[in-house]
């Protein structure tokens, strides 16, 4: 029997983790194009819709839990929230292959919109007959030529992969963890999911003071010549892959993470 809603809550997962991979694709085409402050503008139309579906993901998760719950089948919950978290990595899998296909079709439409200067008419565009026709020109996978003499890039260290590595596994864990601690301490499962901000808050910290501004700062540098765009796109290859090994890490903290919160909510 076909178990739709897991299949919406795993779909919703999924585009919103492809988006976030794809992120990337969007500076690169932004410094090849150096029209950055364009790039990100576009990129946070498709941003848009990713924290619409973002929105709907919370609900169906909740959802899930009390109908497990209440049906007293609530032990294959956990076995639900790693598929849940197997999809962000997939998607981000799918993400991170399709960065050279994004960002030829980041660069295409910053040309188009630099010239027509319309949103209507640039998401018309896309979804055209002739808007396929350019997805398929740039359909491209990662190419393992720069691969060889691979090296660390200038301004990207260990310690910043690891953080983001962090961050990427506590941001995917947060939401799903809070929910499931829900069901670990039924009497206190509204508490639990409202403290998803004990795992997310410290991700974001991670996040916005701390890897962006050095990923900013490269972008900015790549823009200005001083650092080498193949050298930008490895660090770009470094984050990515930081982040796919965020998502699988989530599959590992996904129980301690409940435990944590389902204490807080019990004992705080």
């Amino acid at each position: 029997m076909i178990d739709l809603p897991l299949i919406v809550i795993l779909l919703l997962t999924g585009f919103i983790n492809l988006i976030g991979a794809l992120a990337y694709a969007a500076r690169i085409a932004g410094v090849r194009t150096r029209r950055i402050a364009m790039s990100f503008a576009l990129f946070n139309i498709l941003v848009l819709f990713s924290r619409t579906s973002n929105s709907f993901l919370g609900p169906f998760l909740a959802k899930r839990i009390e109908t497990r719950i209440h049906d007293g089948s609530g032990a294959s919950l956990f076995i639900d929230m790693q598929f849940v978290l197997a999809a962000a990595s997939i998607a981000t899998l799918v993400g991170i292959l399709l960065v050279p296909t994004g960002q030829r079709m980041f660069a295409v439409a910053i040309g188009w919109y630099q010239t027509n200067r319309s949103t209507t008419k640039l998401a018309l565009k896309a979804a055209s007959p002739s808007g396929l026709r350019t997805f398929r020109r740039s359909l491209s996978f990662p190419s393992l030529a720069h691969l060889r003499g691979w090296r660390m890039p200038k301004g990207i260290g260990w310690g910043v992969l690891i953080a983001n590595c962090l961050a990427q596994s506590l941001l995917a864990v947060g939401v799903v963890a809070s929910l499931y601690a829900g069901y670990l301490a039924p009497e206190f499962r509204v508490t639990a999911s409202q403290l998803s901000a004990l795992i997310n808050g410290f991700a974001t910290i991670l996040l916005f003071a701390f890897i962006d501004p050095q990923l900013s700062v490269m972008t900015d540098d790549a823009v200005e010549g001083k650092v080498d765009e193949a050298d930008f796109r490895r660090a770009i290859t470094l984050i990515s892959l930081s982040r796919l090994a965020g998502t699988i890490l989530a599959q590992f903290l996904l129980l301690p993470a409940a435990l944590l919160i389902a204490y807080v909510a019990v004992y705080v």
